[in-house]
């Protein structure tokens, strides 16, 4: 599919009390009015605001994802509009990043607008922030973040695997806090000795599995270094390793390195919160909501730099679910839902429409 040009971004975010259970809804339009894009998402408990905010963002996102070079945004959030365009302050602290993670999407664009219009012609965005805001409430499940292309509709037709990006998204090996189920973000924590096995293992299974893999791209923790480069040497000297800061792991701010047992006991009441909304950080560190973004940011990178190519993709827990998560159009509770093992590899392949195949989640047959 080629790249459409000029789209028009409508979004549109609520919650059912301010703050309460909340969502967004996000549709990309072709300049002739078709719909190209839908993604939607159930926030947790946070406010209309932010879940304004959220709707734009994962529009625009998607309008990179297309491709497009100029974006109509419409909006009827006056506030967001406003700011957006530079005519009104953000004064509430808590947006300021949101609206800064916009407009660094806003800046890959050649051209974007903004505009205002009424809640009666936003129908379709605020459907499915209604749909989204009923999932936070626990009335409806919603795929989360899920493309849904008018040119790849859903079938069981076998696709061409070749004209697909095949990641191959690999854990990386065990560390010492692994063993011990320490809580394991920004500390960089080397491979054990077992994990560097793990590490070899994995890279033996990738280059059967994909022996013309172009590149690994891998996260700046040396784990994840670490992994990266036994599975290059797997592949061998030709294959190009790359960095990308949007696979690291999630910040877990001041429980980095404590058990979960010793978290539960300090921060019993901050784990609960953090357990029940993916927009809940931990104290001083970084919400998953947040990492879902760069995950997706990632995502978008990978597809843009190797289309129609396998890549081998080493990050961590986190990252990799959230992938996952889009992927299968998983809900909020998904990311609880699935172990993955240090040094599993996932396979998914993506297409320039959004279809969508995963192929296989978490194999450890190289470890056994």
């Amino acid at each position: 599919m080629s790249a459409p040009g000029r789209v028009v971004v409508e979004a549109d975010g609520g919650a059912r009390g301010n703050p309460g259970p909340a969502g967004y809804g996000a549709v990309v339009r072709s300049a002739s009015g078709d719909v190209l894009v839908e993604r939607s998402e159930a926030l947790g408990i946070t406010t209309n605001n932010v879940a304004e905010y959220r709707g734009l963002i994962a529009g625009l996102q998607a309008a990179v994802d297309l491709g497009a070079s100029e974006v109509d945004v419409r909006m009827d959030s006056k506030l967001v509009v406003e700011q957006m365009s530079g005519r009104w302050q953000i004064k509430n602290a808590g947006l300021r990043p949101l609206a800064a993670e916009a407009a660094s999407l806003v800046a890959r664009f050649e051209r974007v607008t903004f505009a205002w219009m009424p809640r009666d012609r936003n129908t379709h965005a605020d459907a499915l922030a209604n749909a989204a805001m009923d999932a936070a409430a626990g009335i409806a499940p919603v795929a989360t973040a899920e493309p849904a292309a008018a040119s790849a509709p859903r079938s069981w037709e076998p696709r061409p695997s070749e004209a697909a990006t095949r990641m191959l998204l690999v854990r990386h090996g065990e560390t010492a806090f692994t063993s011990q189920g320490r809580y394991s973000g920004r500390g960089d924590v080397p491979l054990s000795t077992v994990g560097e096995a793990q590490a070899t293992a994995a890279g033996v299974l990738v280059a059967a599995r994909a022996p013309d893999a172009v590149a690994v791209v891998t996260s700046p923790l040396a784990r994840c270094r670490s992994t990266a480069e036994a599975i290059a040497s797997e592949l061998g000297s030709g294959v190009p390793i790359r960095v990308d800061d949007d696979l690291v792991e999630c910040d877990f701010g001041e429980w980095e390195g404590l058990t979960f047992a010793e978290v539960r006991a300090r921060w019993a009441v901050e784990l609960d919160a953090w357990l029940a909304d993916p927009s809940v950080a931990p104290p001083g560190g970084e919400s998953f909501t947040a990492v879902a973004t760069r995950a997706r940011r990632a995502t978008s990178a990978l597809l843009a730099a190797y289309p129609s190519s396998a890549v081998v993709v080493v990050s961590h827990v986190s990252p990799i679910k959230l992938i996952l998560q889009d992927a299968l159009a998983g809900g909020p509770g998904f990311l609880h839902r699935l172990y993955l093992d240090p040094a599993g590899v996932s396979t998914v392949d993506r297409w320039p429409d959004g279809g969508v195949a995963v192929r296989t989640v978490n194999d450890t047959s190289h470890l056994r």
